[in-house]
């Protein structure tokens, strides 16, 4: 799981007042091809697999991606990264707050967004698992983002296994989901972590708004968890 947006709710970037929470659900033979896939793909464009794919540096031509002003590089960068996603076999289940509507519903007391969508994941993360009659084995992965912040939401992640949610009991939970929250840094140069960072900006996009040309998003369209009435409250929660 990675995050696009702020989990912040004190101060809120009007032109972007979303929090999206961006879980990508892999067999263990699925990541390891598609992990392979992205280190030759880093190859290729950088002589390396030590470069980090990060959305917002690829959007503003940062650091290693300096690459991207060349146009037709460009295009061949991005046609081989969406040939990755669009072949590989994963899921995605996502939750996307938003905030300004977070706070006018809930006030002081409005829940930070990142356990809300936390929640939500693992939630749509089990249902999913219960459908592929394979409930159980599930490690969760997620971006360190400062030792307090972390300590934190690994107790949010044992309080929800051990407490259940709303929707689900503890004992369903426990039987499916590791007892420890994994935490990567960021140097640690995870490739799951960097496909779910990859996903979650062009959801957050669609969510602001789905009438806009947002061809990333259809990229992964069809990898988006869905339900009788498509992929909104199955694949991506949103909030409230």
């Amino acid at each position: 799981m990675d995050e696009s947006g702020d989990h912040s709710l004190s101060k809120i970037n009007e032109d972007f007042p979303i929090f999206v929470l961006s879980g990508l659900l892999f067999e263990e033979s699925s990541y390891l091809k598609i992990s392979k896939a992205v280190d030759s793909f880093k190859v290729k464009y950088f002589n390396t697999k030590s470069v980090i794919l990060h959305s917002r540096d690829i959007r503003k031509c940062d650091g290693p991606f300096k690459i991207l002003f060349d146009l037709d590089l460009k295009m061949r960068f991005y046609k081989d990264l969406d040939d990755i996603l669009k072949t590989a076999d994963f899921k995605i289940i996502s939750s996307a707050i938003i905030k300004n509507k977070h706070i006018a519903k809930y006030g002081k007391l409005a829940d930070d967004p990142y356990e809300i969508s936390l929640t939500f994941v693992l939630e749509r993360t089990l249902f999913e698992a219960d459908d592929s009659k394979n409930p159980n084995s599930i490690d969760v992965i997620i971006e360190g983002r400062g030792s307090k912040e972390d300590i934190q939401l690994a107790s949010r992640y044992n309080e929800l296994l051990y407490r259940g949610t709303g929707m689900i009991m503890p004992d369903r939970l426990l039987n499916a989901y590791s007892k420890e929250l994994i935490v990567k840094k960021k140097s640690d140069n995870d490739n799951g972590l960097q496909l779910a960072d990859l996903c979650a900006y062009p959801i957050a996009r669609y969510v602001l708004n789905s009438d806009v040309p947002n061809p990333s998003f259809e990229v992964i369209r069809s990898k988006i968890r869905k339900g009788p009435k498509g992929f909104m409250g199955y694949g991506i929660k949103l909030f409230p």
